[in-house]
């Protein structure tokens, strides 16, 4: 059985900011949910695309024993989520890769819908221990109730963002992470340099590794700083259907964002969450 190699969403973790995180985040011009508050005891907004999407996650103080994942996670980049149809049997693969963290768990949140109904949102997921994979937070989602979150009035954002198209992981080496992963999913990893891996998906998103001397040399002073880590995810890459849009979301956040222009791209740094994103026209 191979493990489905289908991107689910990826986090940000905005620990116990999530006010000022909602208020970045509209400003760039993304669409976000309403404020979901899991049984575990975490926040949320969403950012929703066609097939996957863009996760602020945080938790109050009070709650933050309840998911020491996240309140003792470092800010930024710290989740990347895969599609599972079952949970038990995606367990049972990465047991038998001598990948596997806790065995499923299942979770939900409340959710009010623009017509004022109620519904209750259904997870179950399966994580990958740190130990095989340190840059971040690496598992598997099983949506129980799936229409509750993909829906027309939540997927269209005003910054012109349709998609993922990249998310660099910053490691020591980018060969053996990247081999490794793609054994997983049973994708080929393929170098793009000596200090370069990539894994490519079928909807054209990608998976990077490279080491920090690459990723300073691409992003230079927006770069996200390692810190006492050895992996991380460094930058997220979304695709961007309109430049004119987001440039005028941009001139509205002020100095919450330090912006660098190329030809075909705009990178963005948000200092208050550790975070860099490019966003590729």
């Amino acid at each position: 059985m191979k493990l489905p190699a289908v991107l689910d969403h990826i986090v940000i973790n905005v620990r116990f900011d999530m006010d000022r995180a909602e208020t970045v985040f509209s400003d760039l011009g993304f669409t976000l949910t309403p404020r979901g508050r899991h049984s575990m005891g975490s926040v949320n907004h969403l950012m929703m695309f066609d097939h996957d999407y863009l996760e602020l996650i945080g938790i109050a103080e009070a709650d933050a024993e309840k998911r020491p994942e996240v309140s003792r996670a470092p800010l930024g980049l710290n989740g990347l989520v895969f599609k599972t149809d079952n949970a038990d049997q995606t367990f049972a693969r990465l047991e038998e890769f001598g990948m596997a963290g806790n065995p499923p768990n299942a979770f939900s949140r409340p959710l009010v819908l623009d017509d004022g109904s109620r519904h209750e949102a259904r997870f179950r997921t399966v994580t990958v221990p740190t130990s095989a994979f340190p840059a971040g937070r690496l598992y598997f989602c099983e949506h129980q109730t799936p229409e509750l979150l993909w829906r027309q009035e939540w997927q269209s954002h005003a910054n012109g963002v349709s998609a993922f198209s990249e998310l660099m992981t910053v490691c020591n080496d980018p060969a053996n992470l990247a081999e490794q992963l793609s054994s997983l999913l049973g994708l080929d990893a393929e170098g793009a340099g000596s200090d370069t891996q990539e894994i490519m998906f079928a909807n054209g998103f990608r998976l990077s590794f490279l080491t920090i001397g690459a990723y300073s040399d691409r992003f230079g002073d927006l770069a996200v700083s390692a810190g006492d880590r050895d992996a991380y995810f460094g930058a997220l890459g979304l695709r961007c259907r309109n430049a004119d849009a987001l440039t005028a979301a941009l001139e509205s956040c002020g100095d919450a964002v330090s912006v660098s222009q190329a030809q075909s791209s705009v990178s963005v740094a948000l200092p208050s969450f550790d975070t860099l994103i490019r966003f590729d026209f």
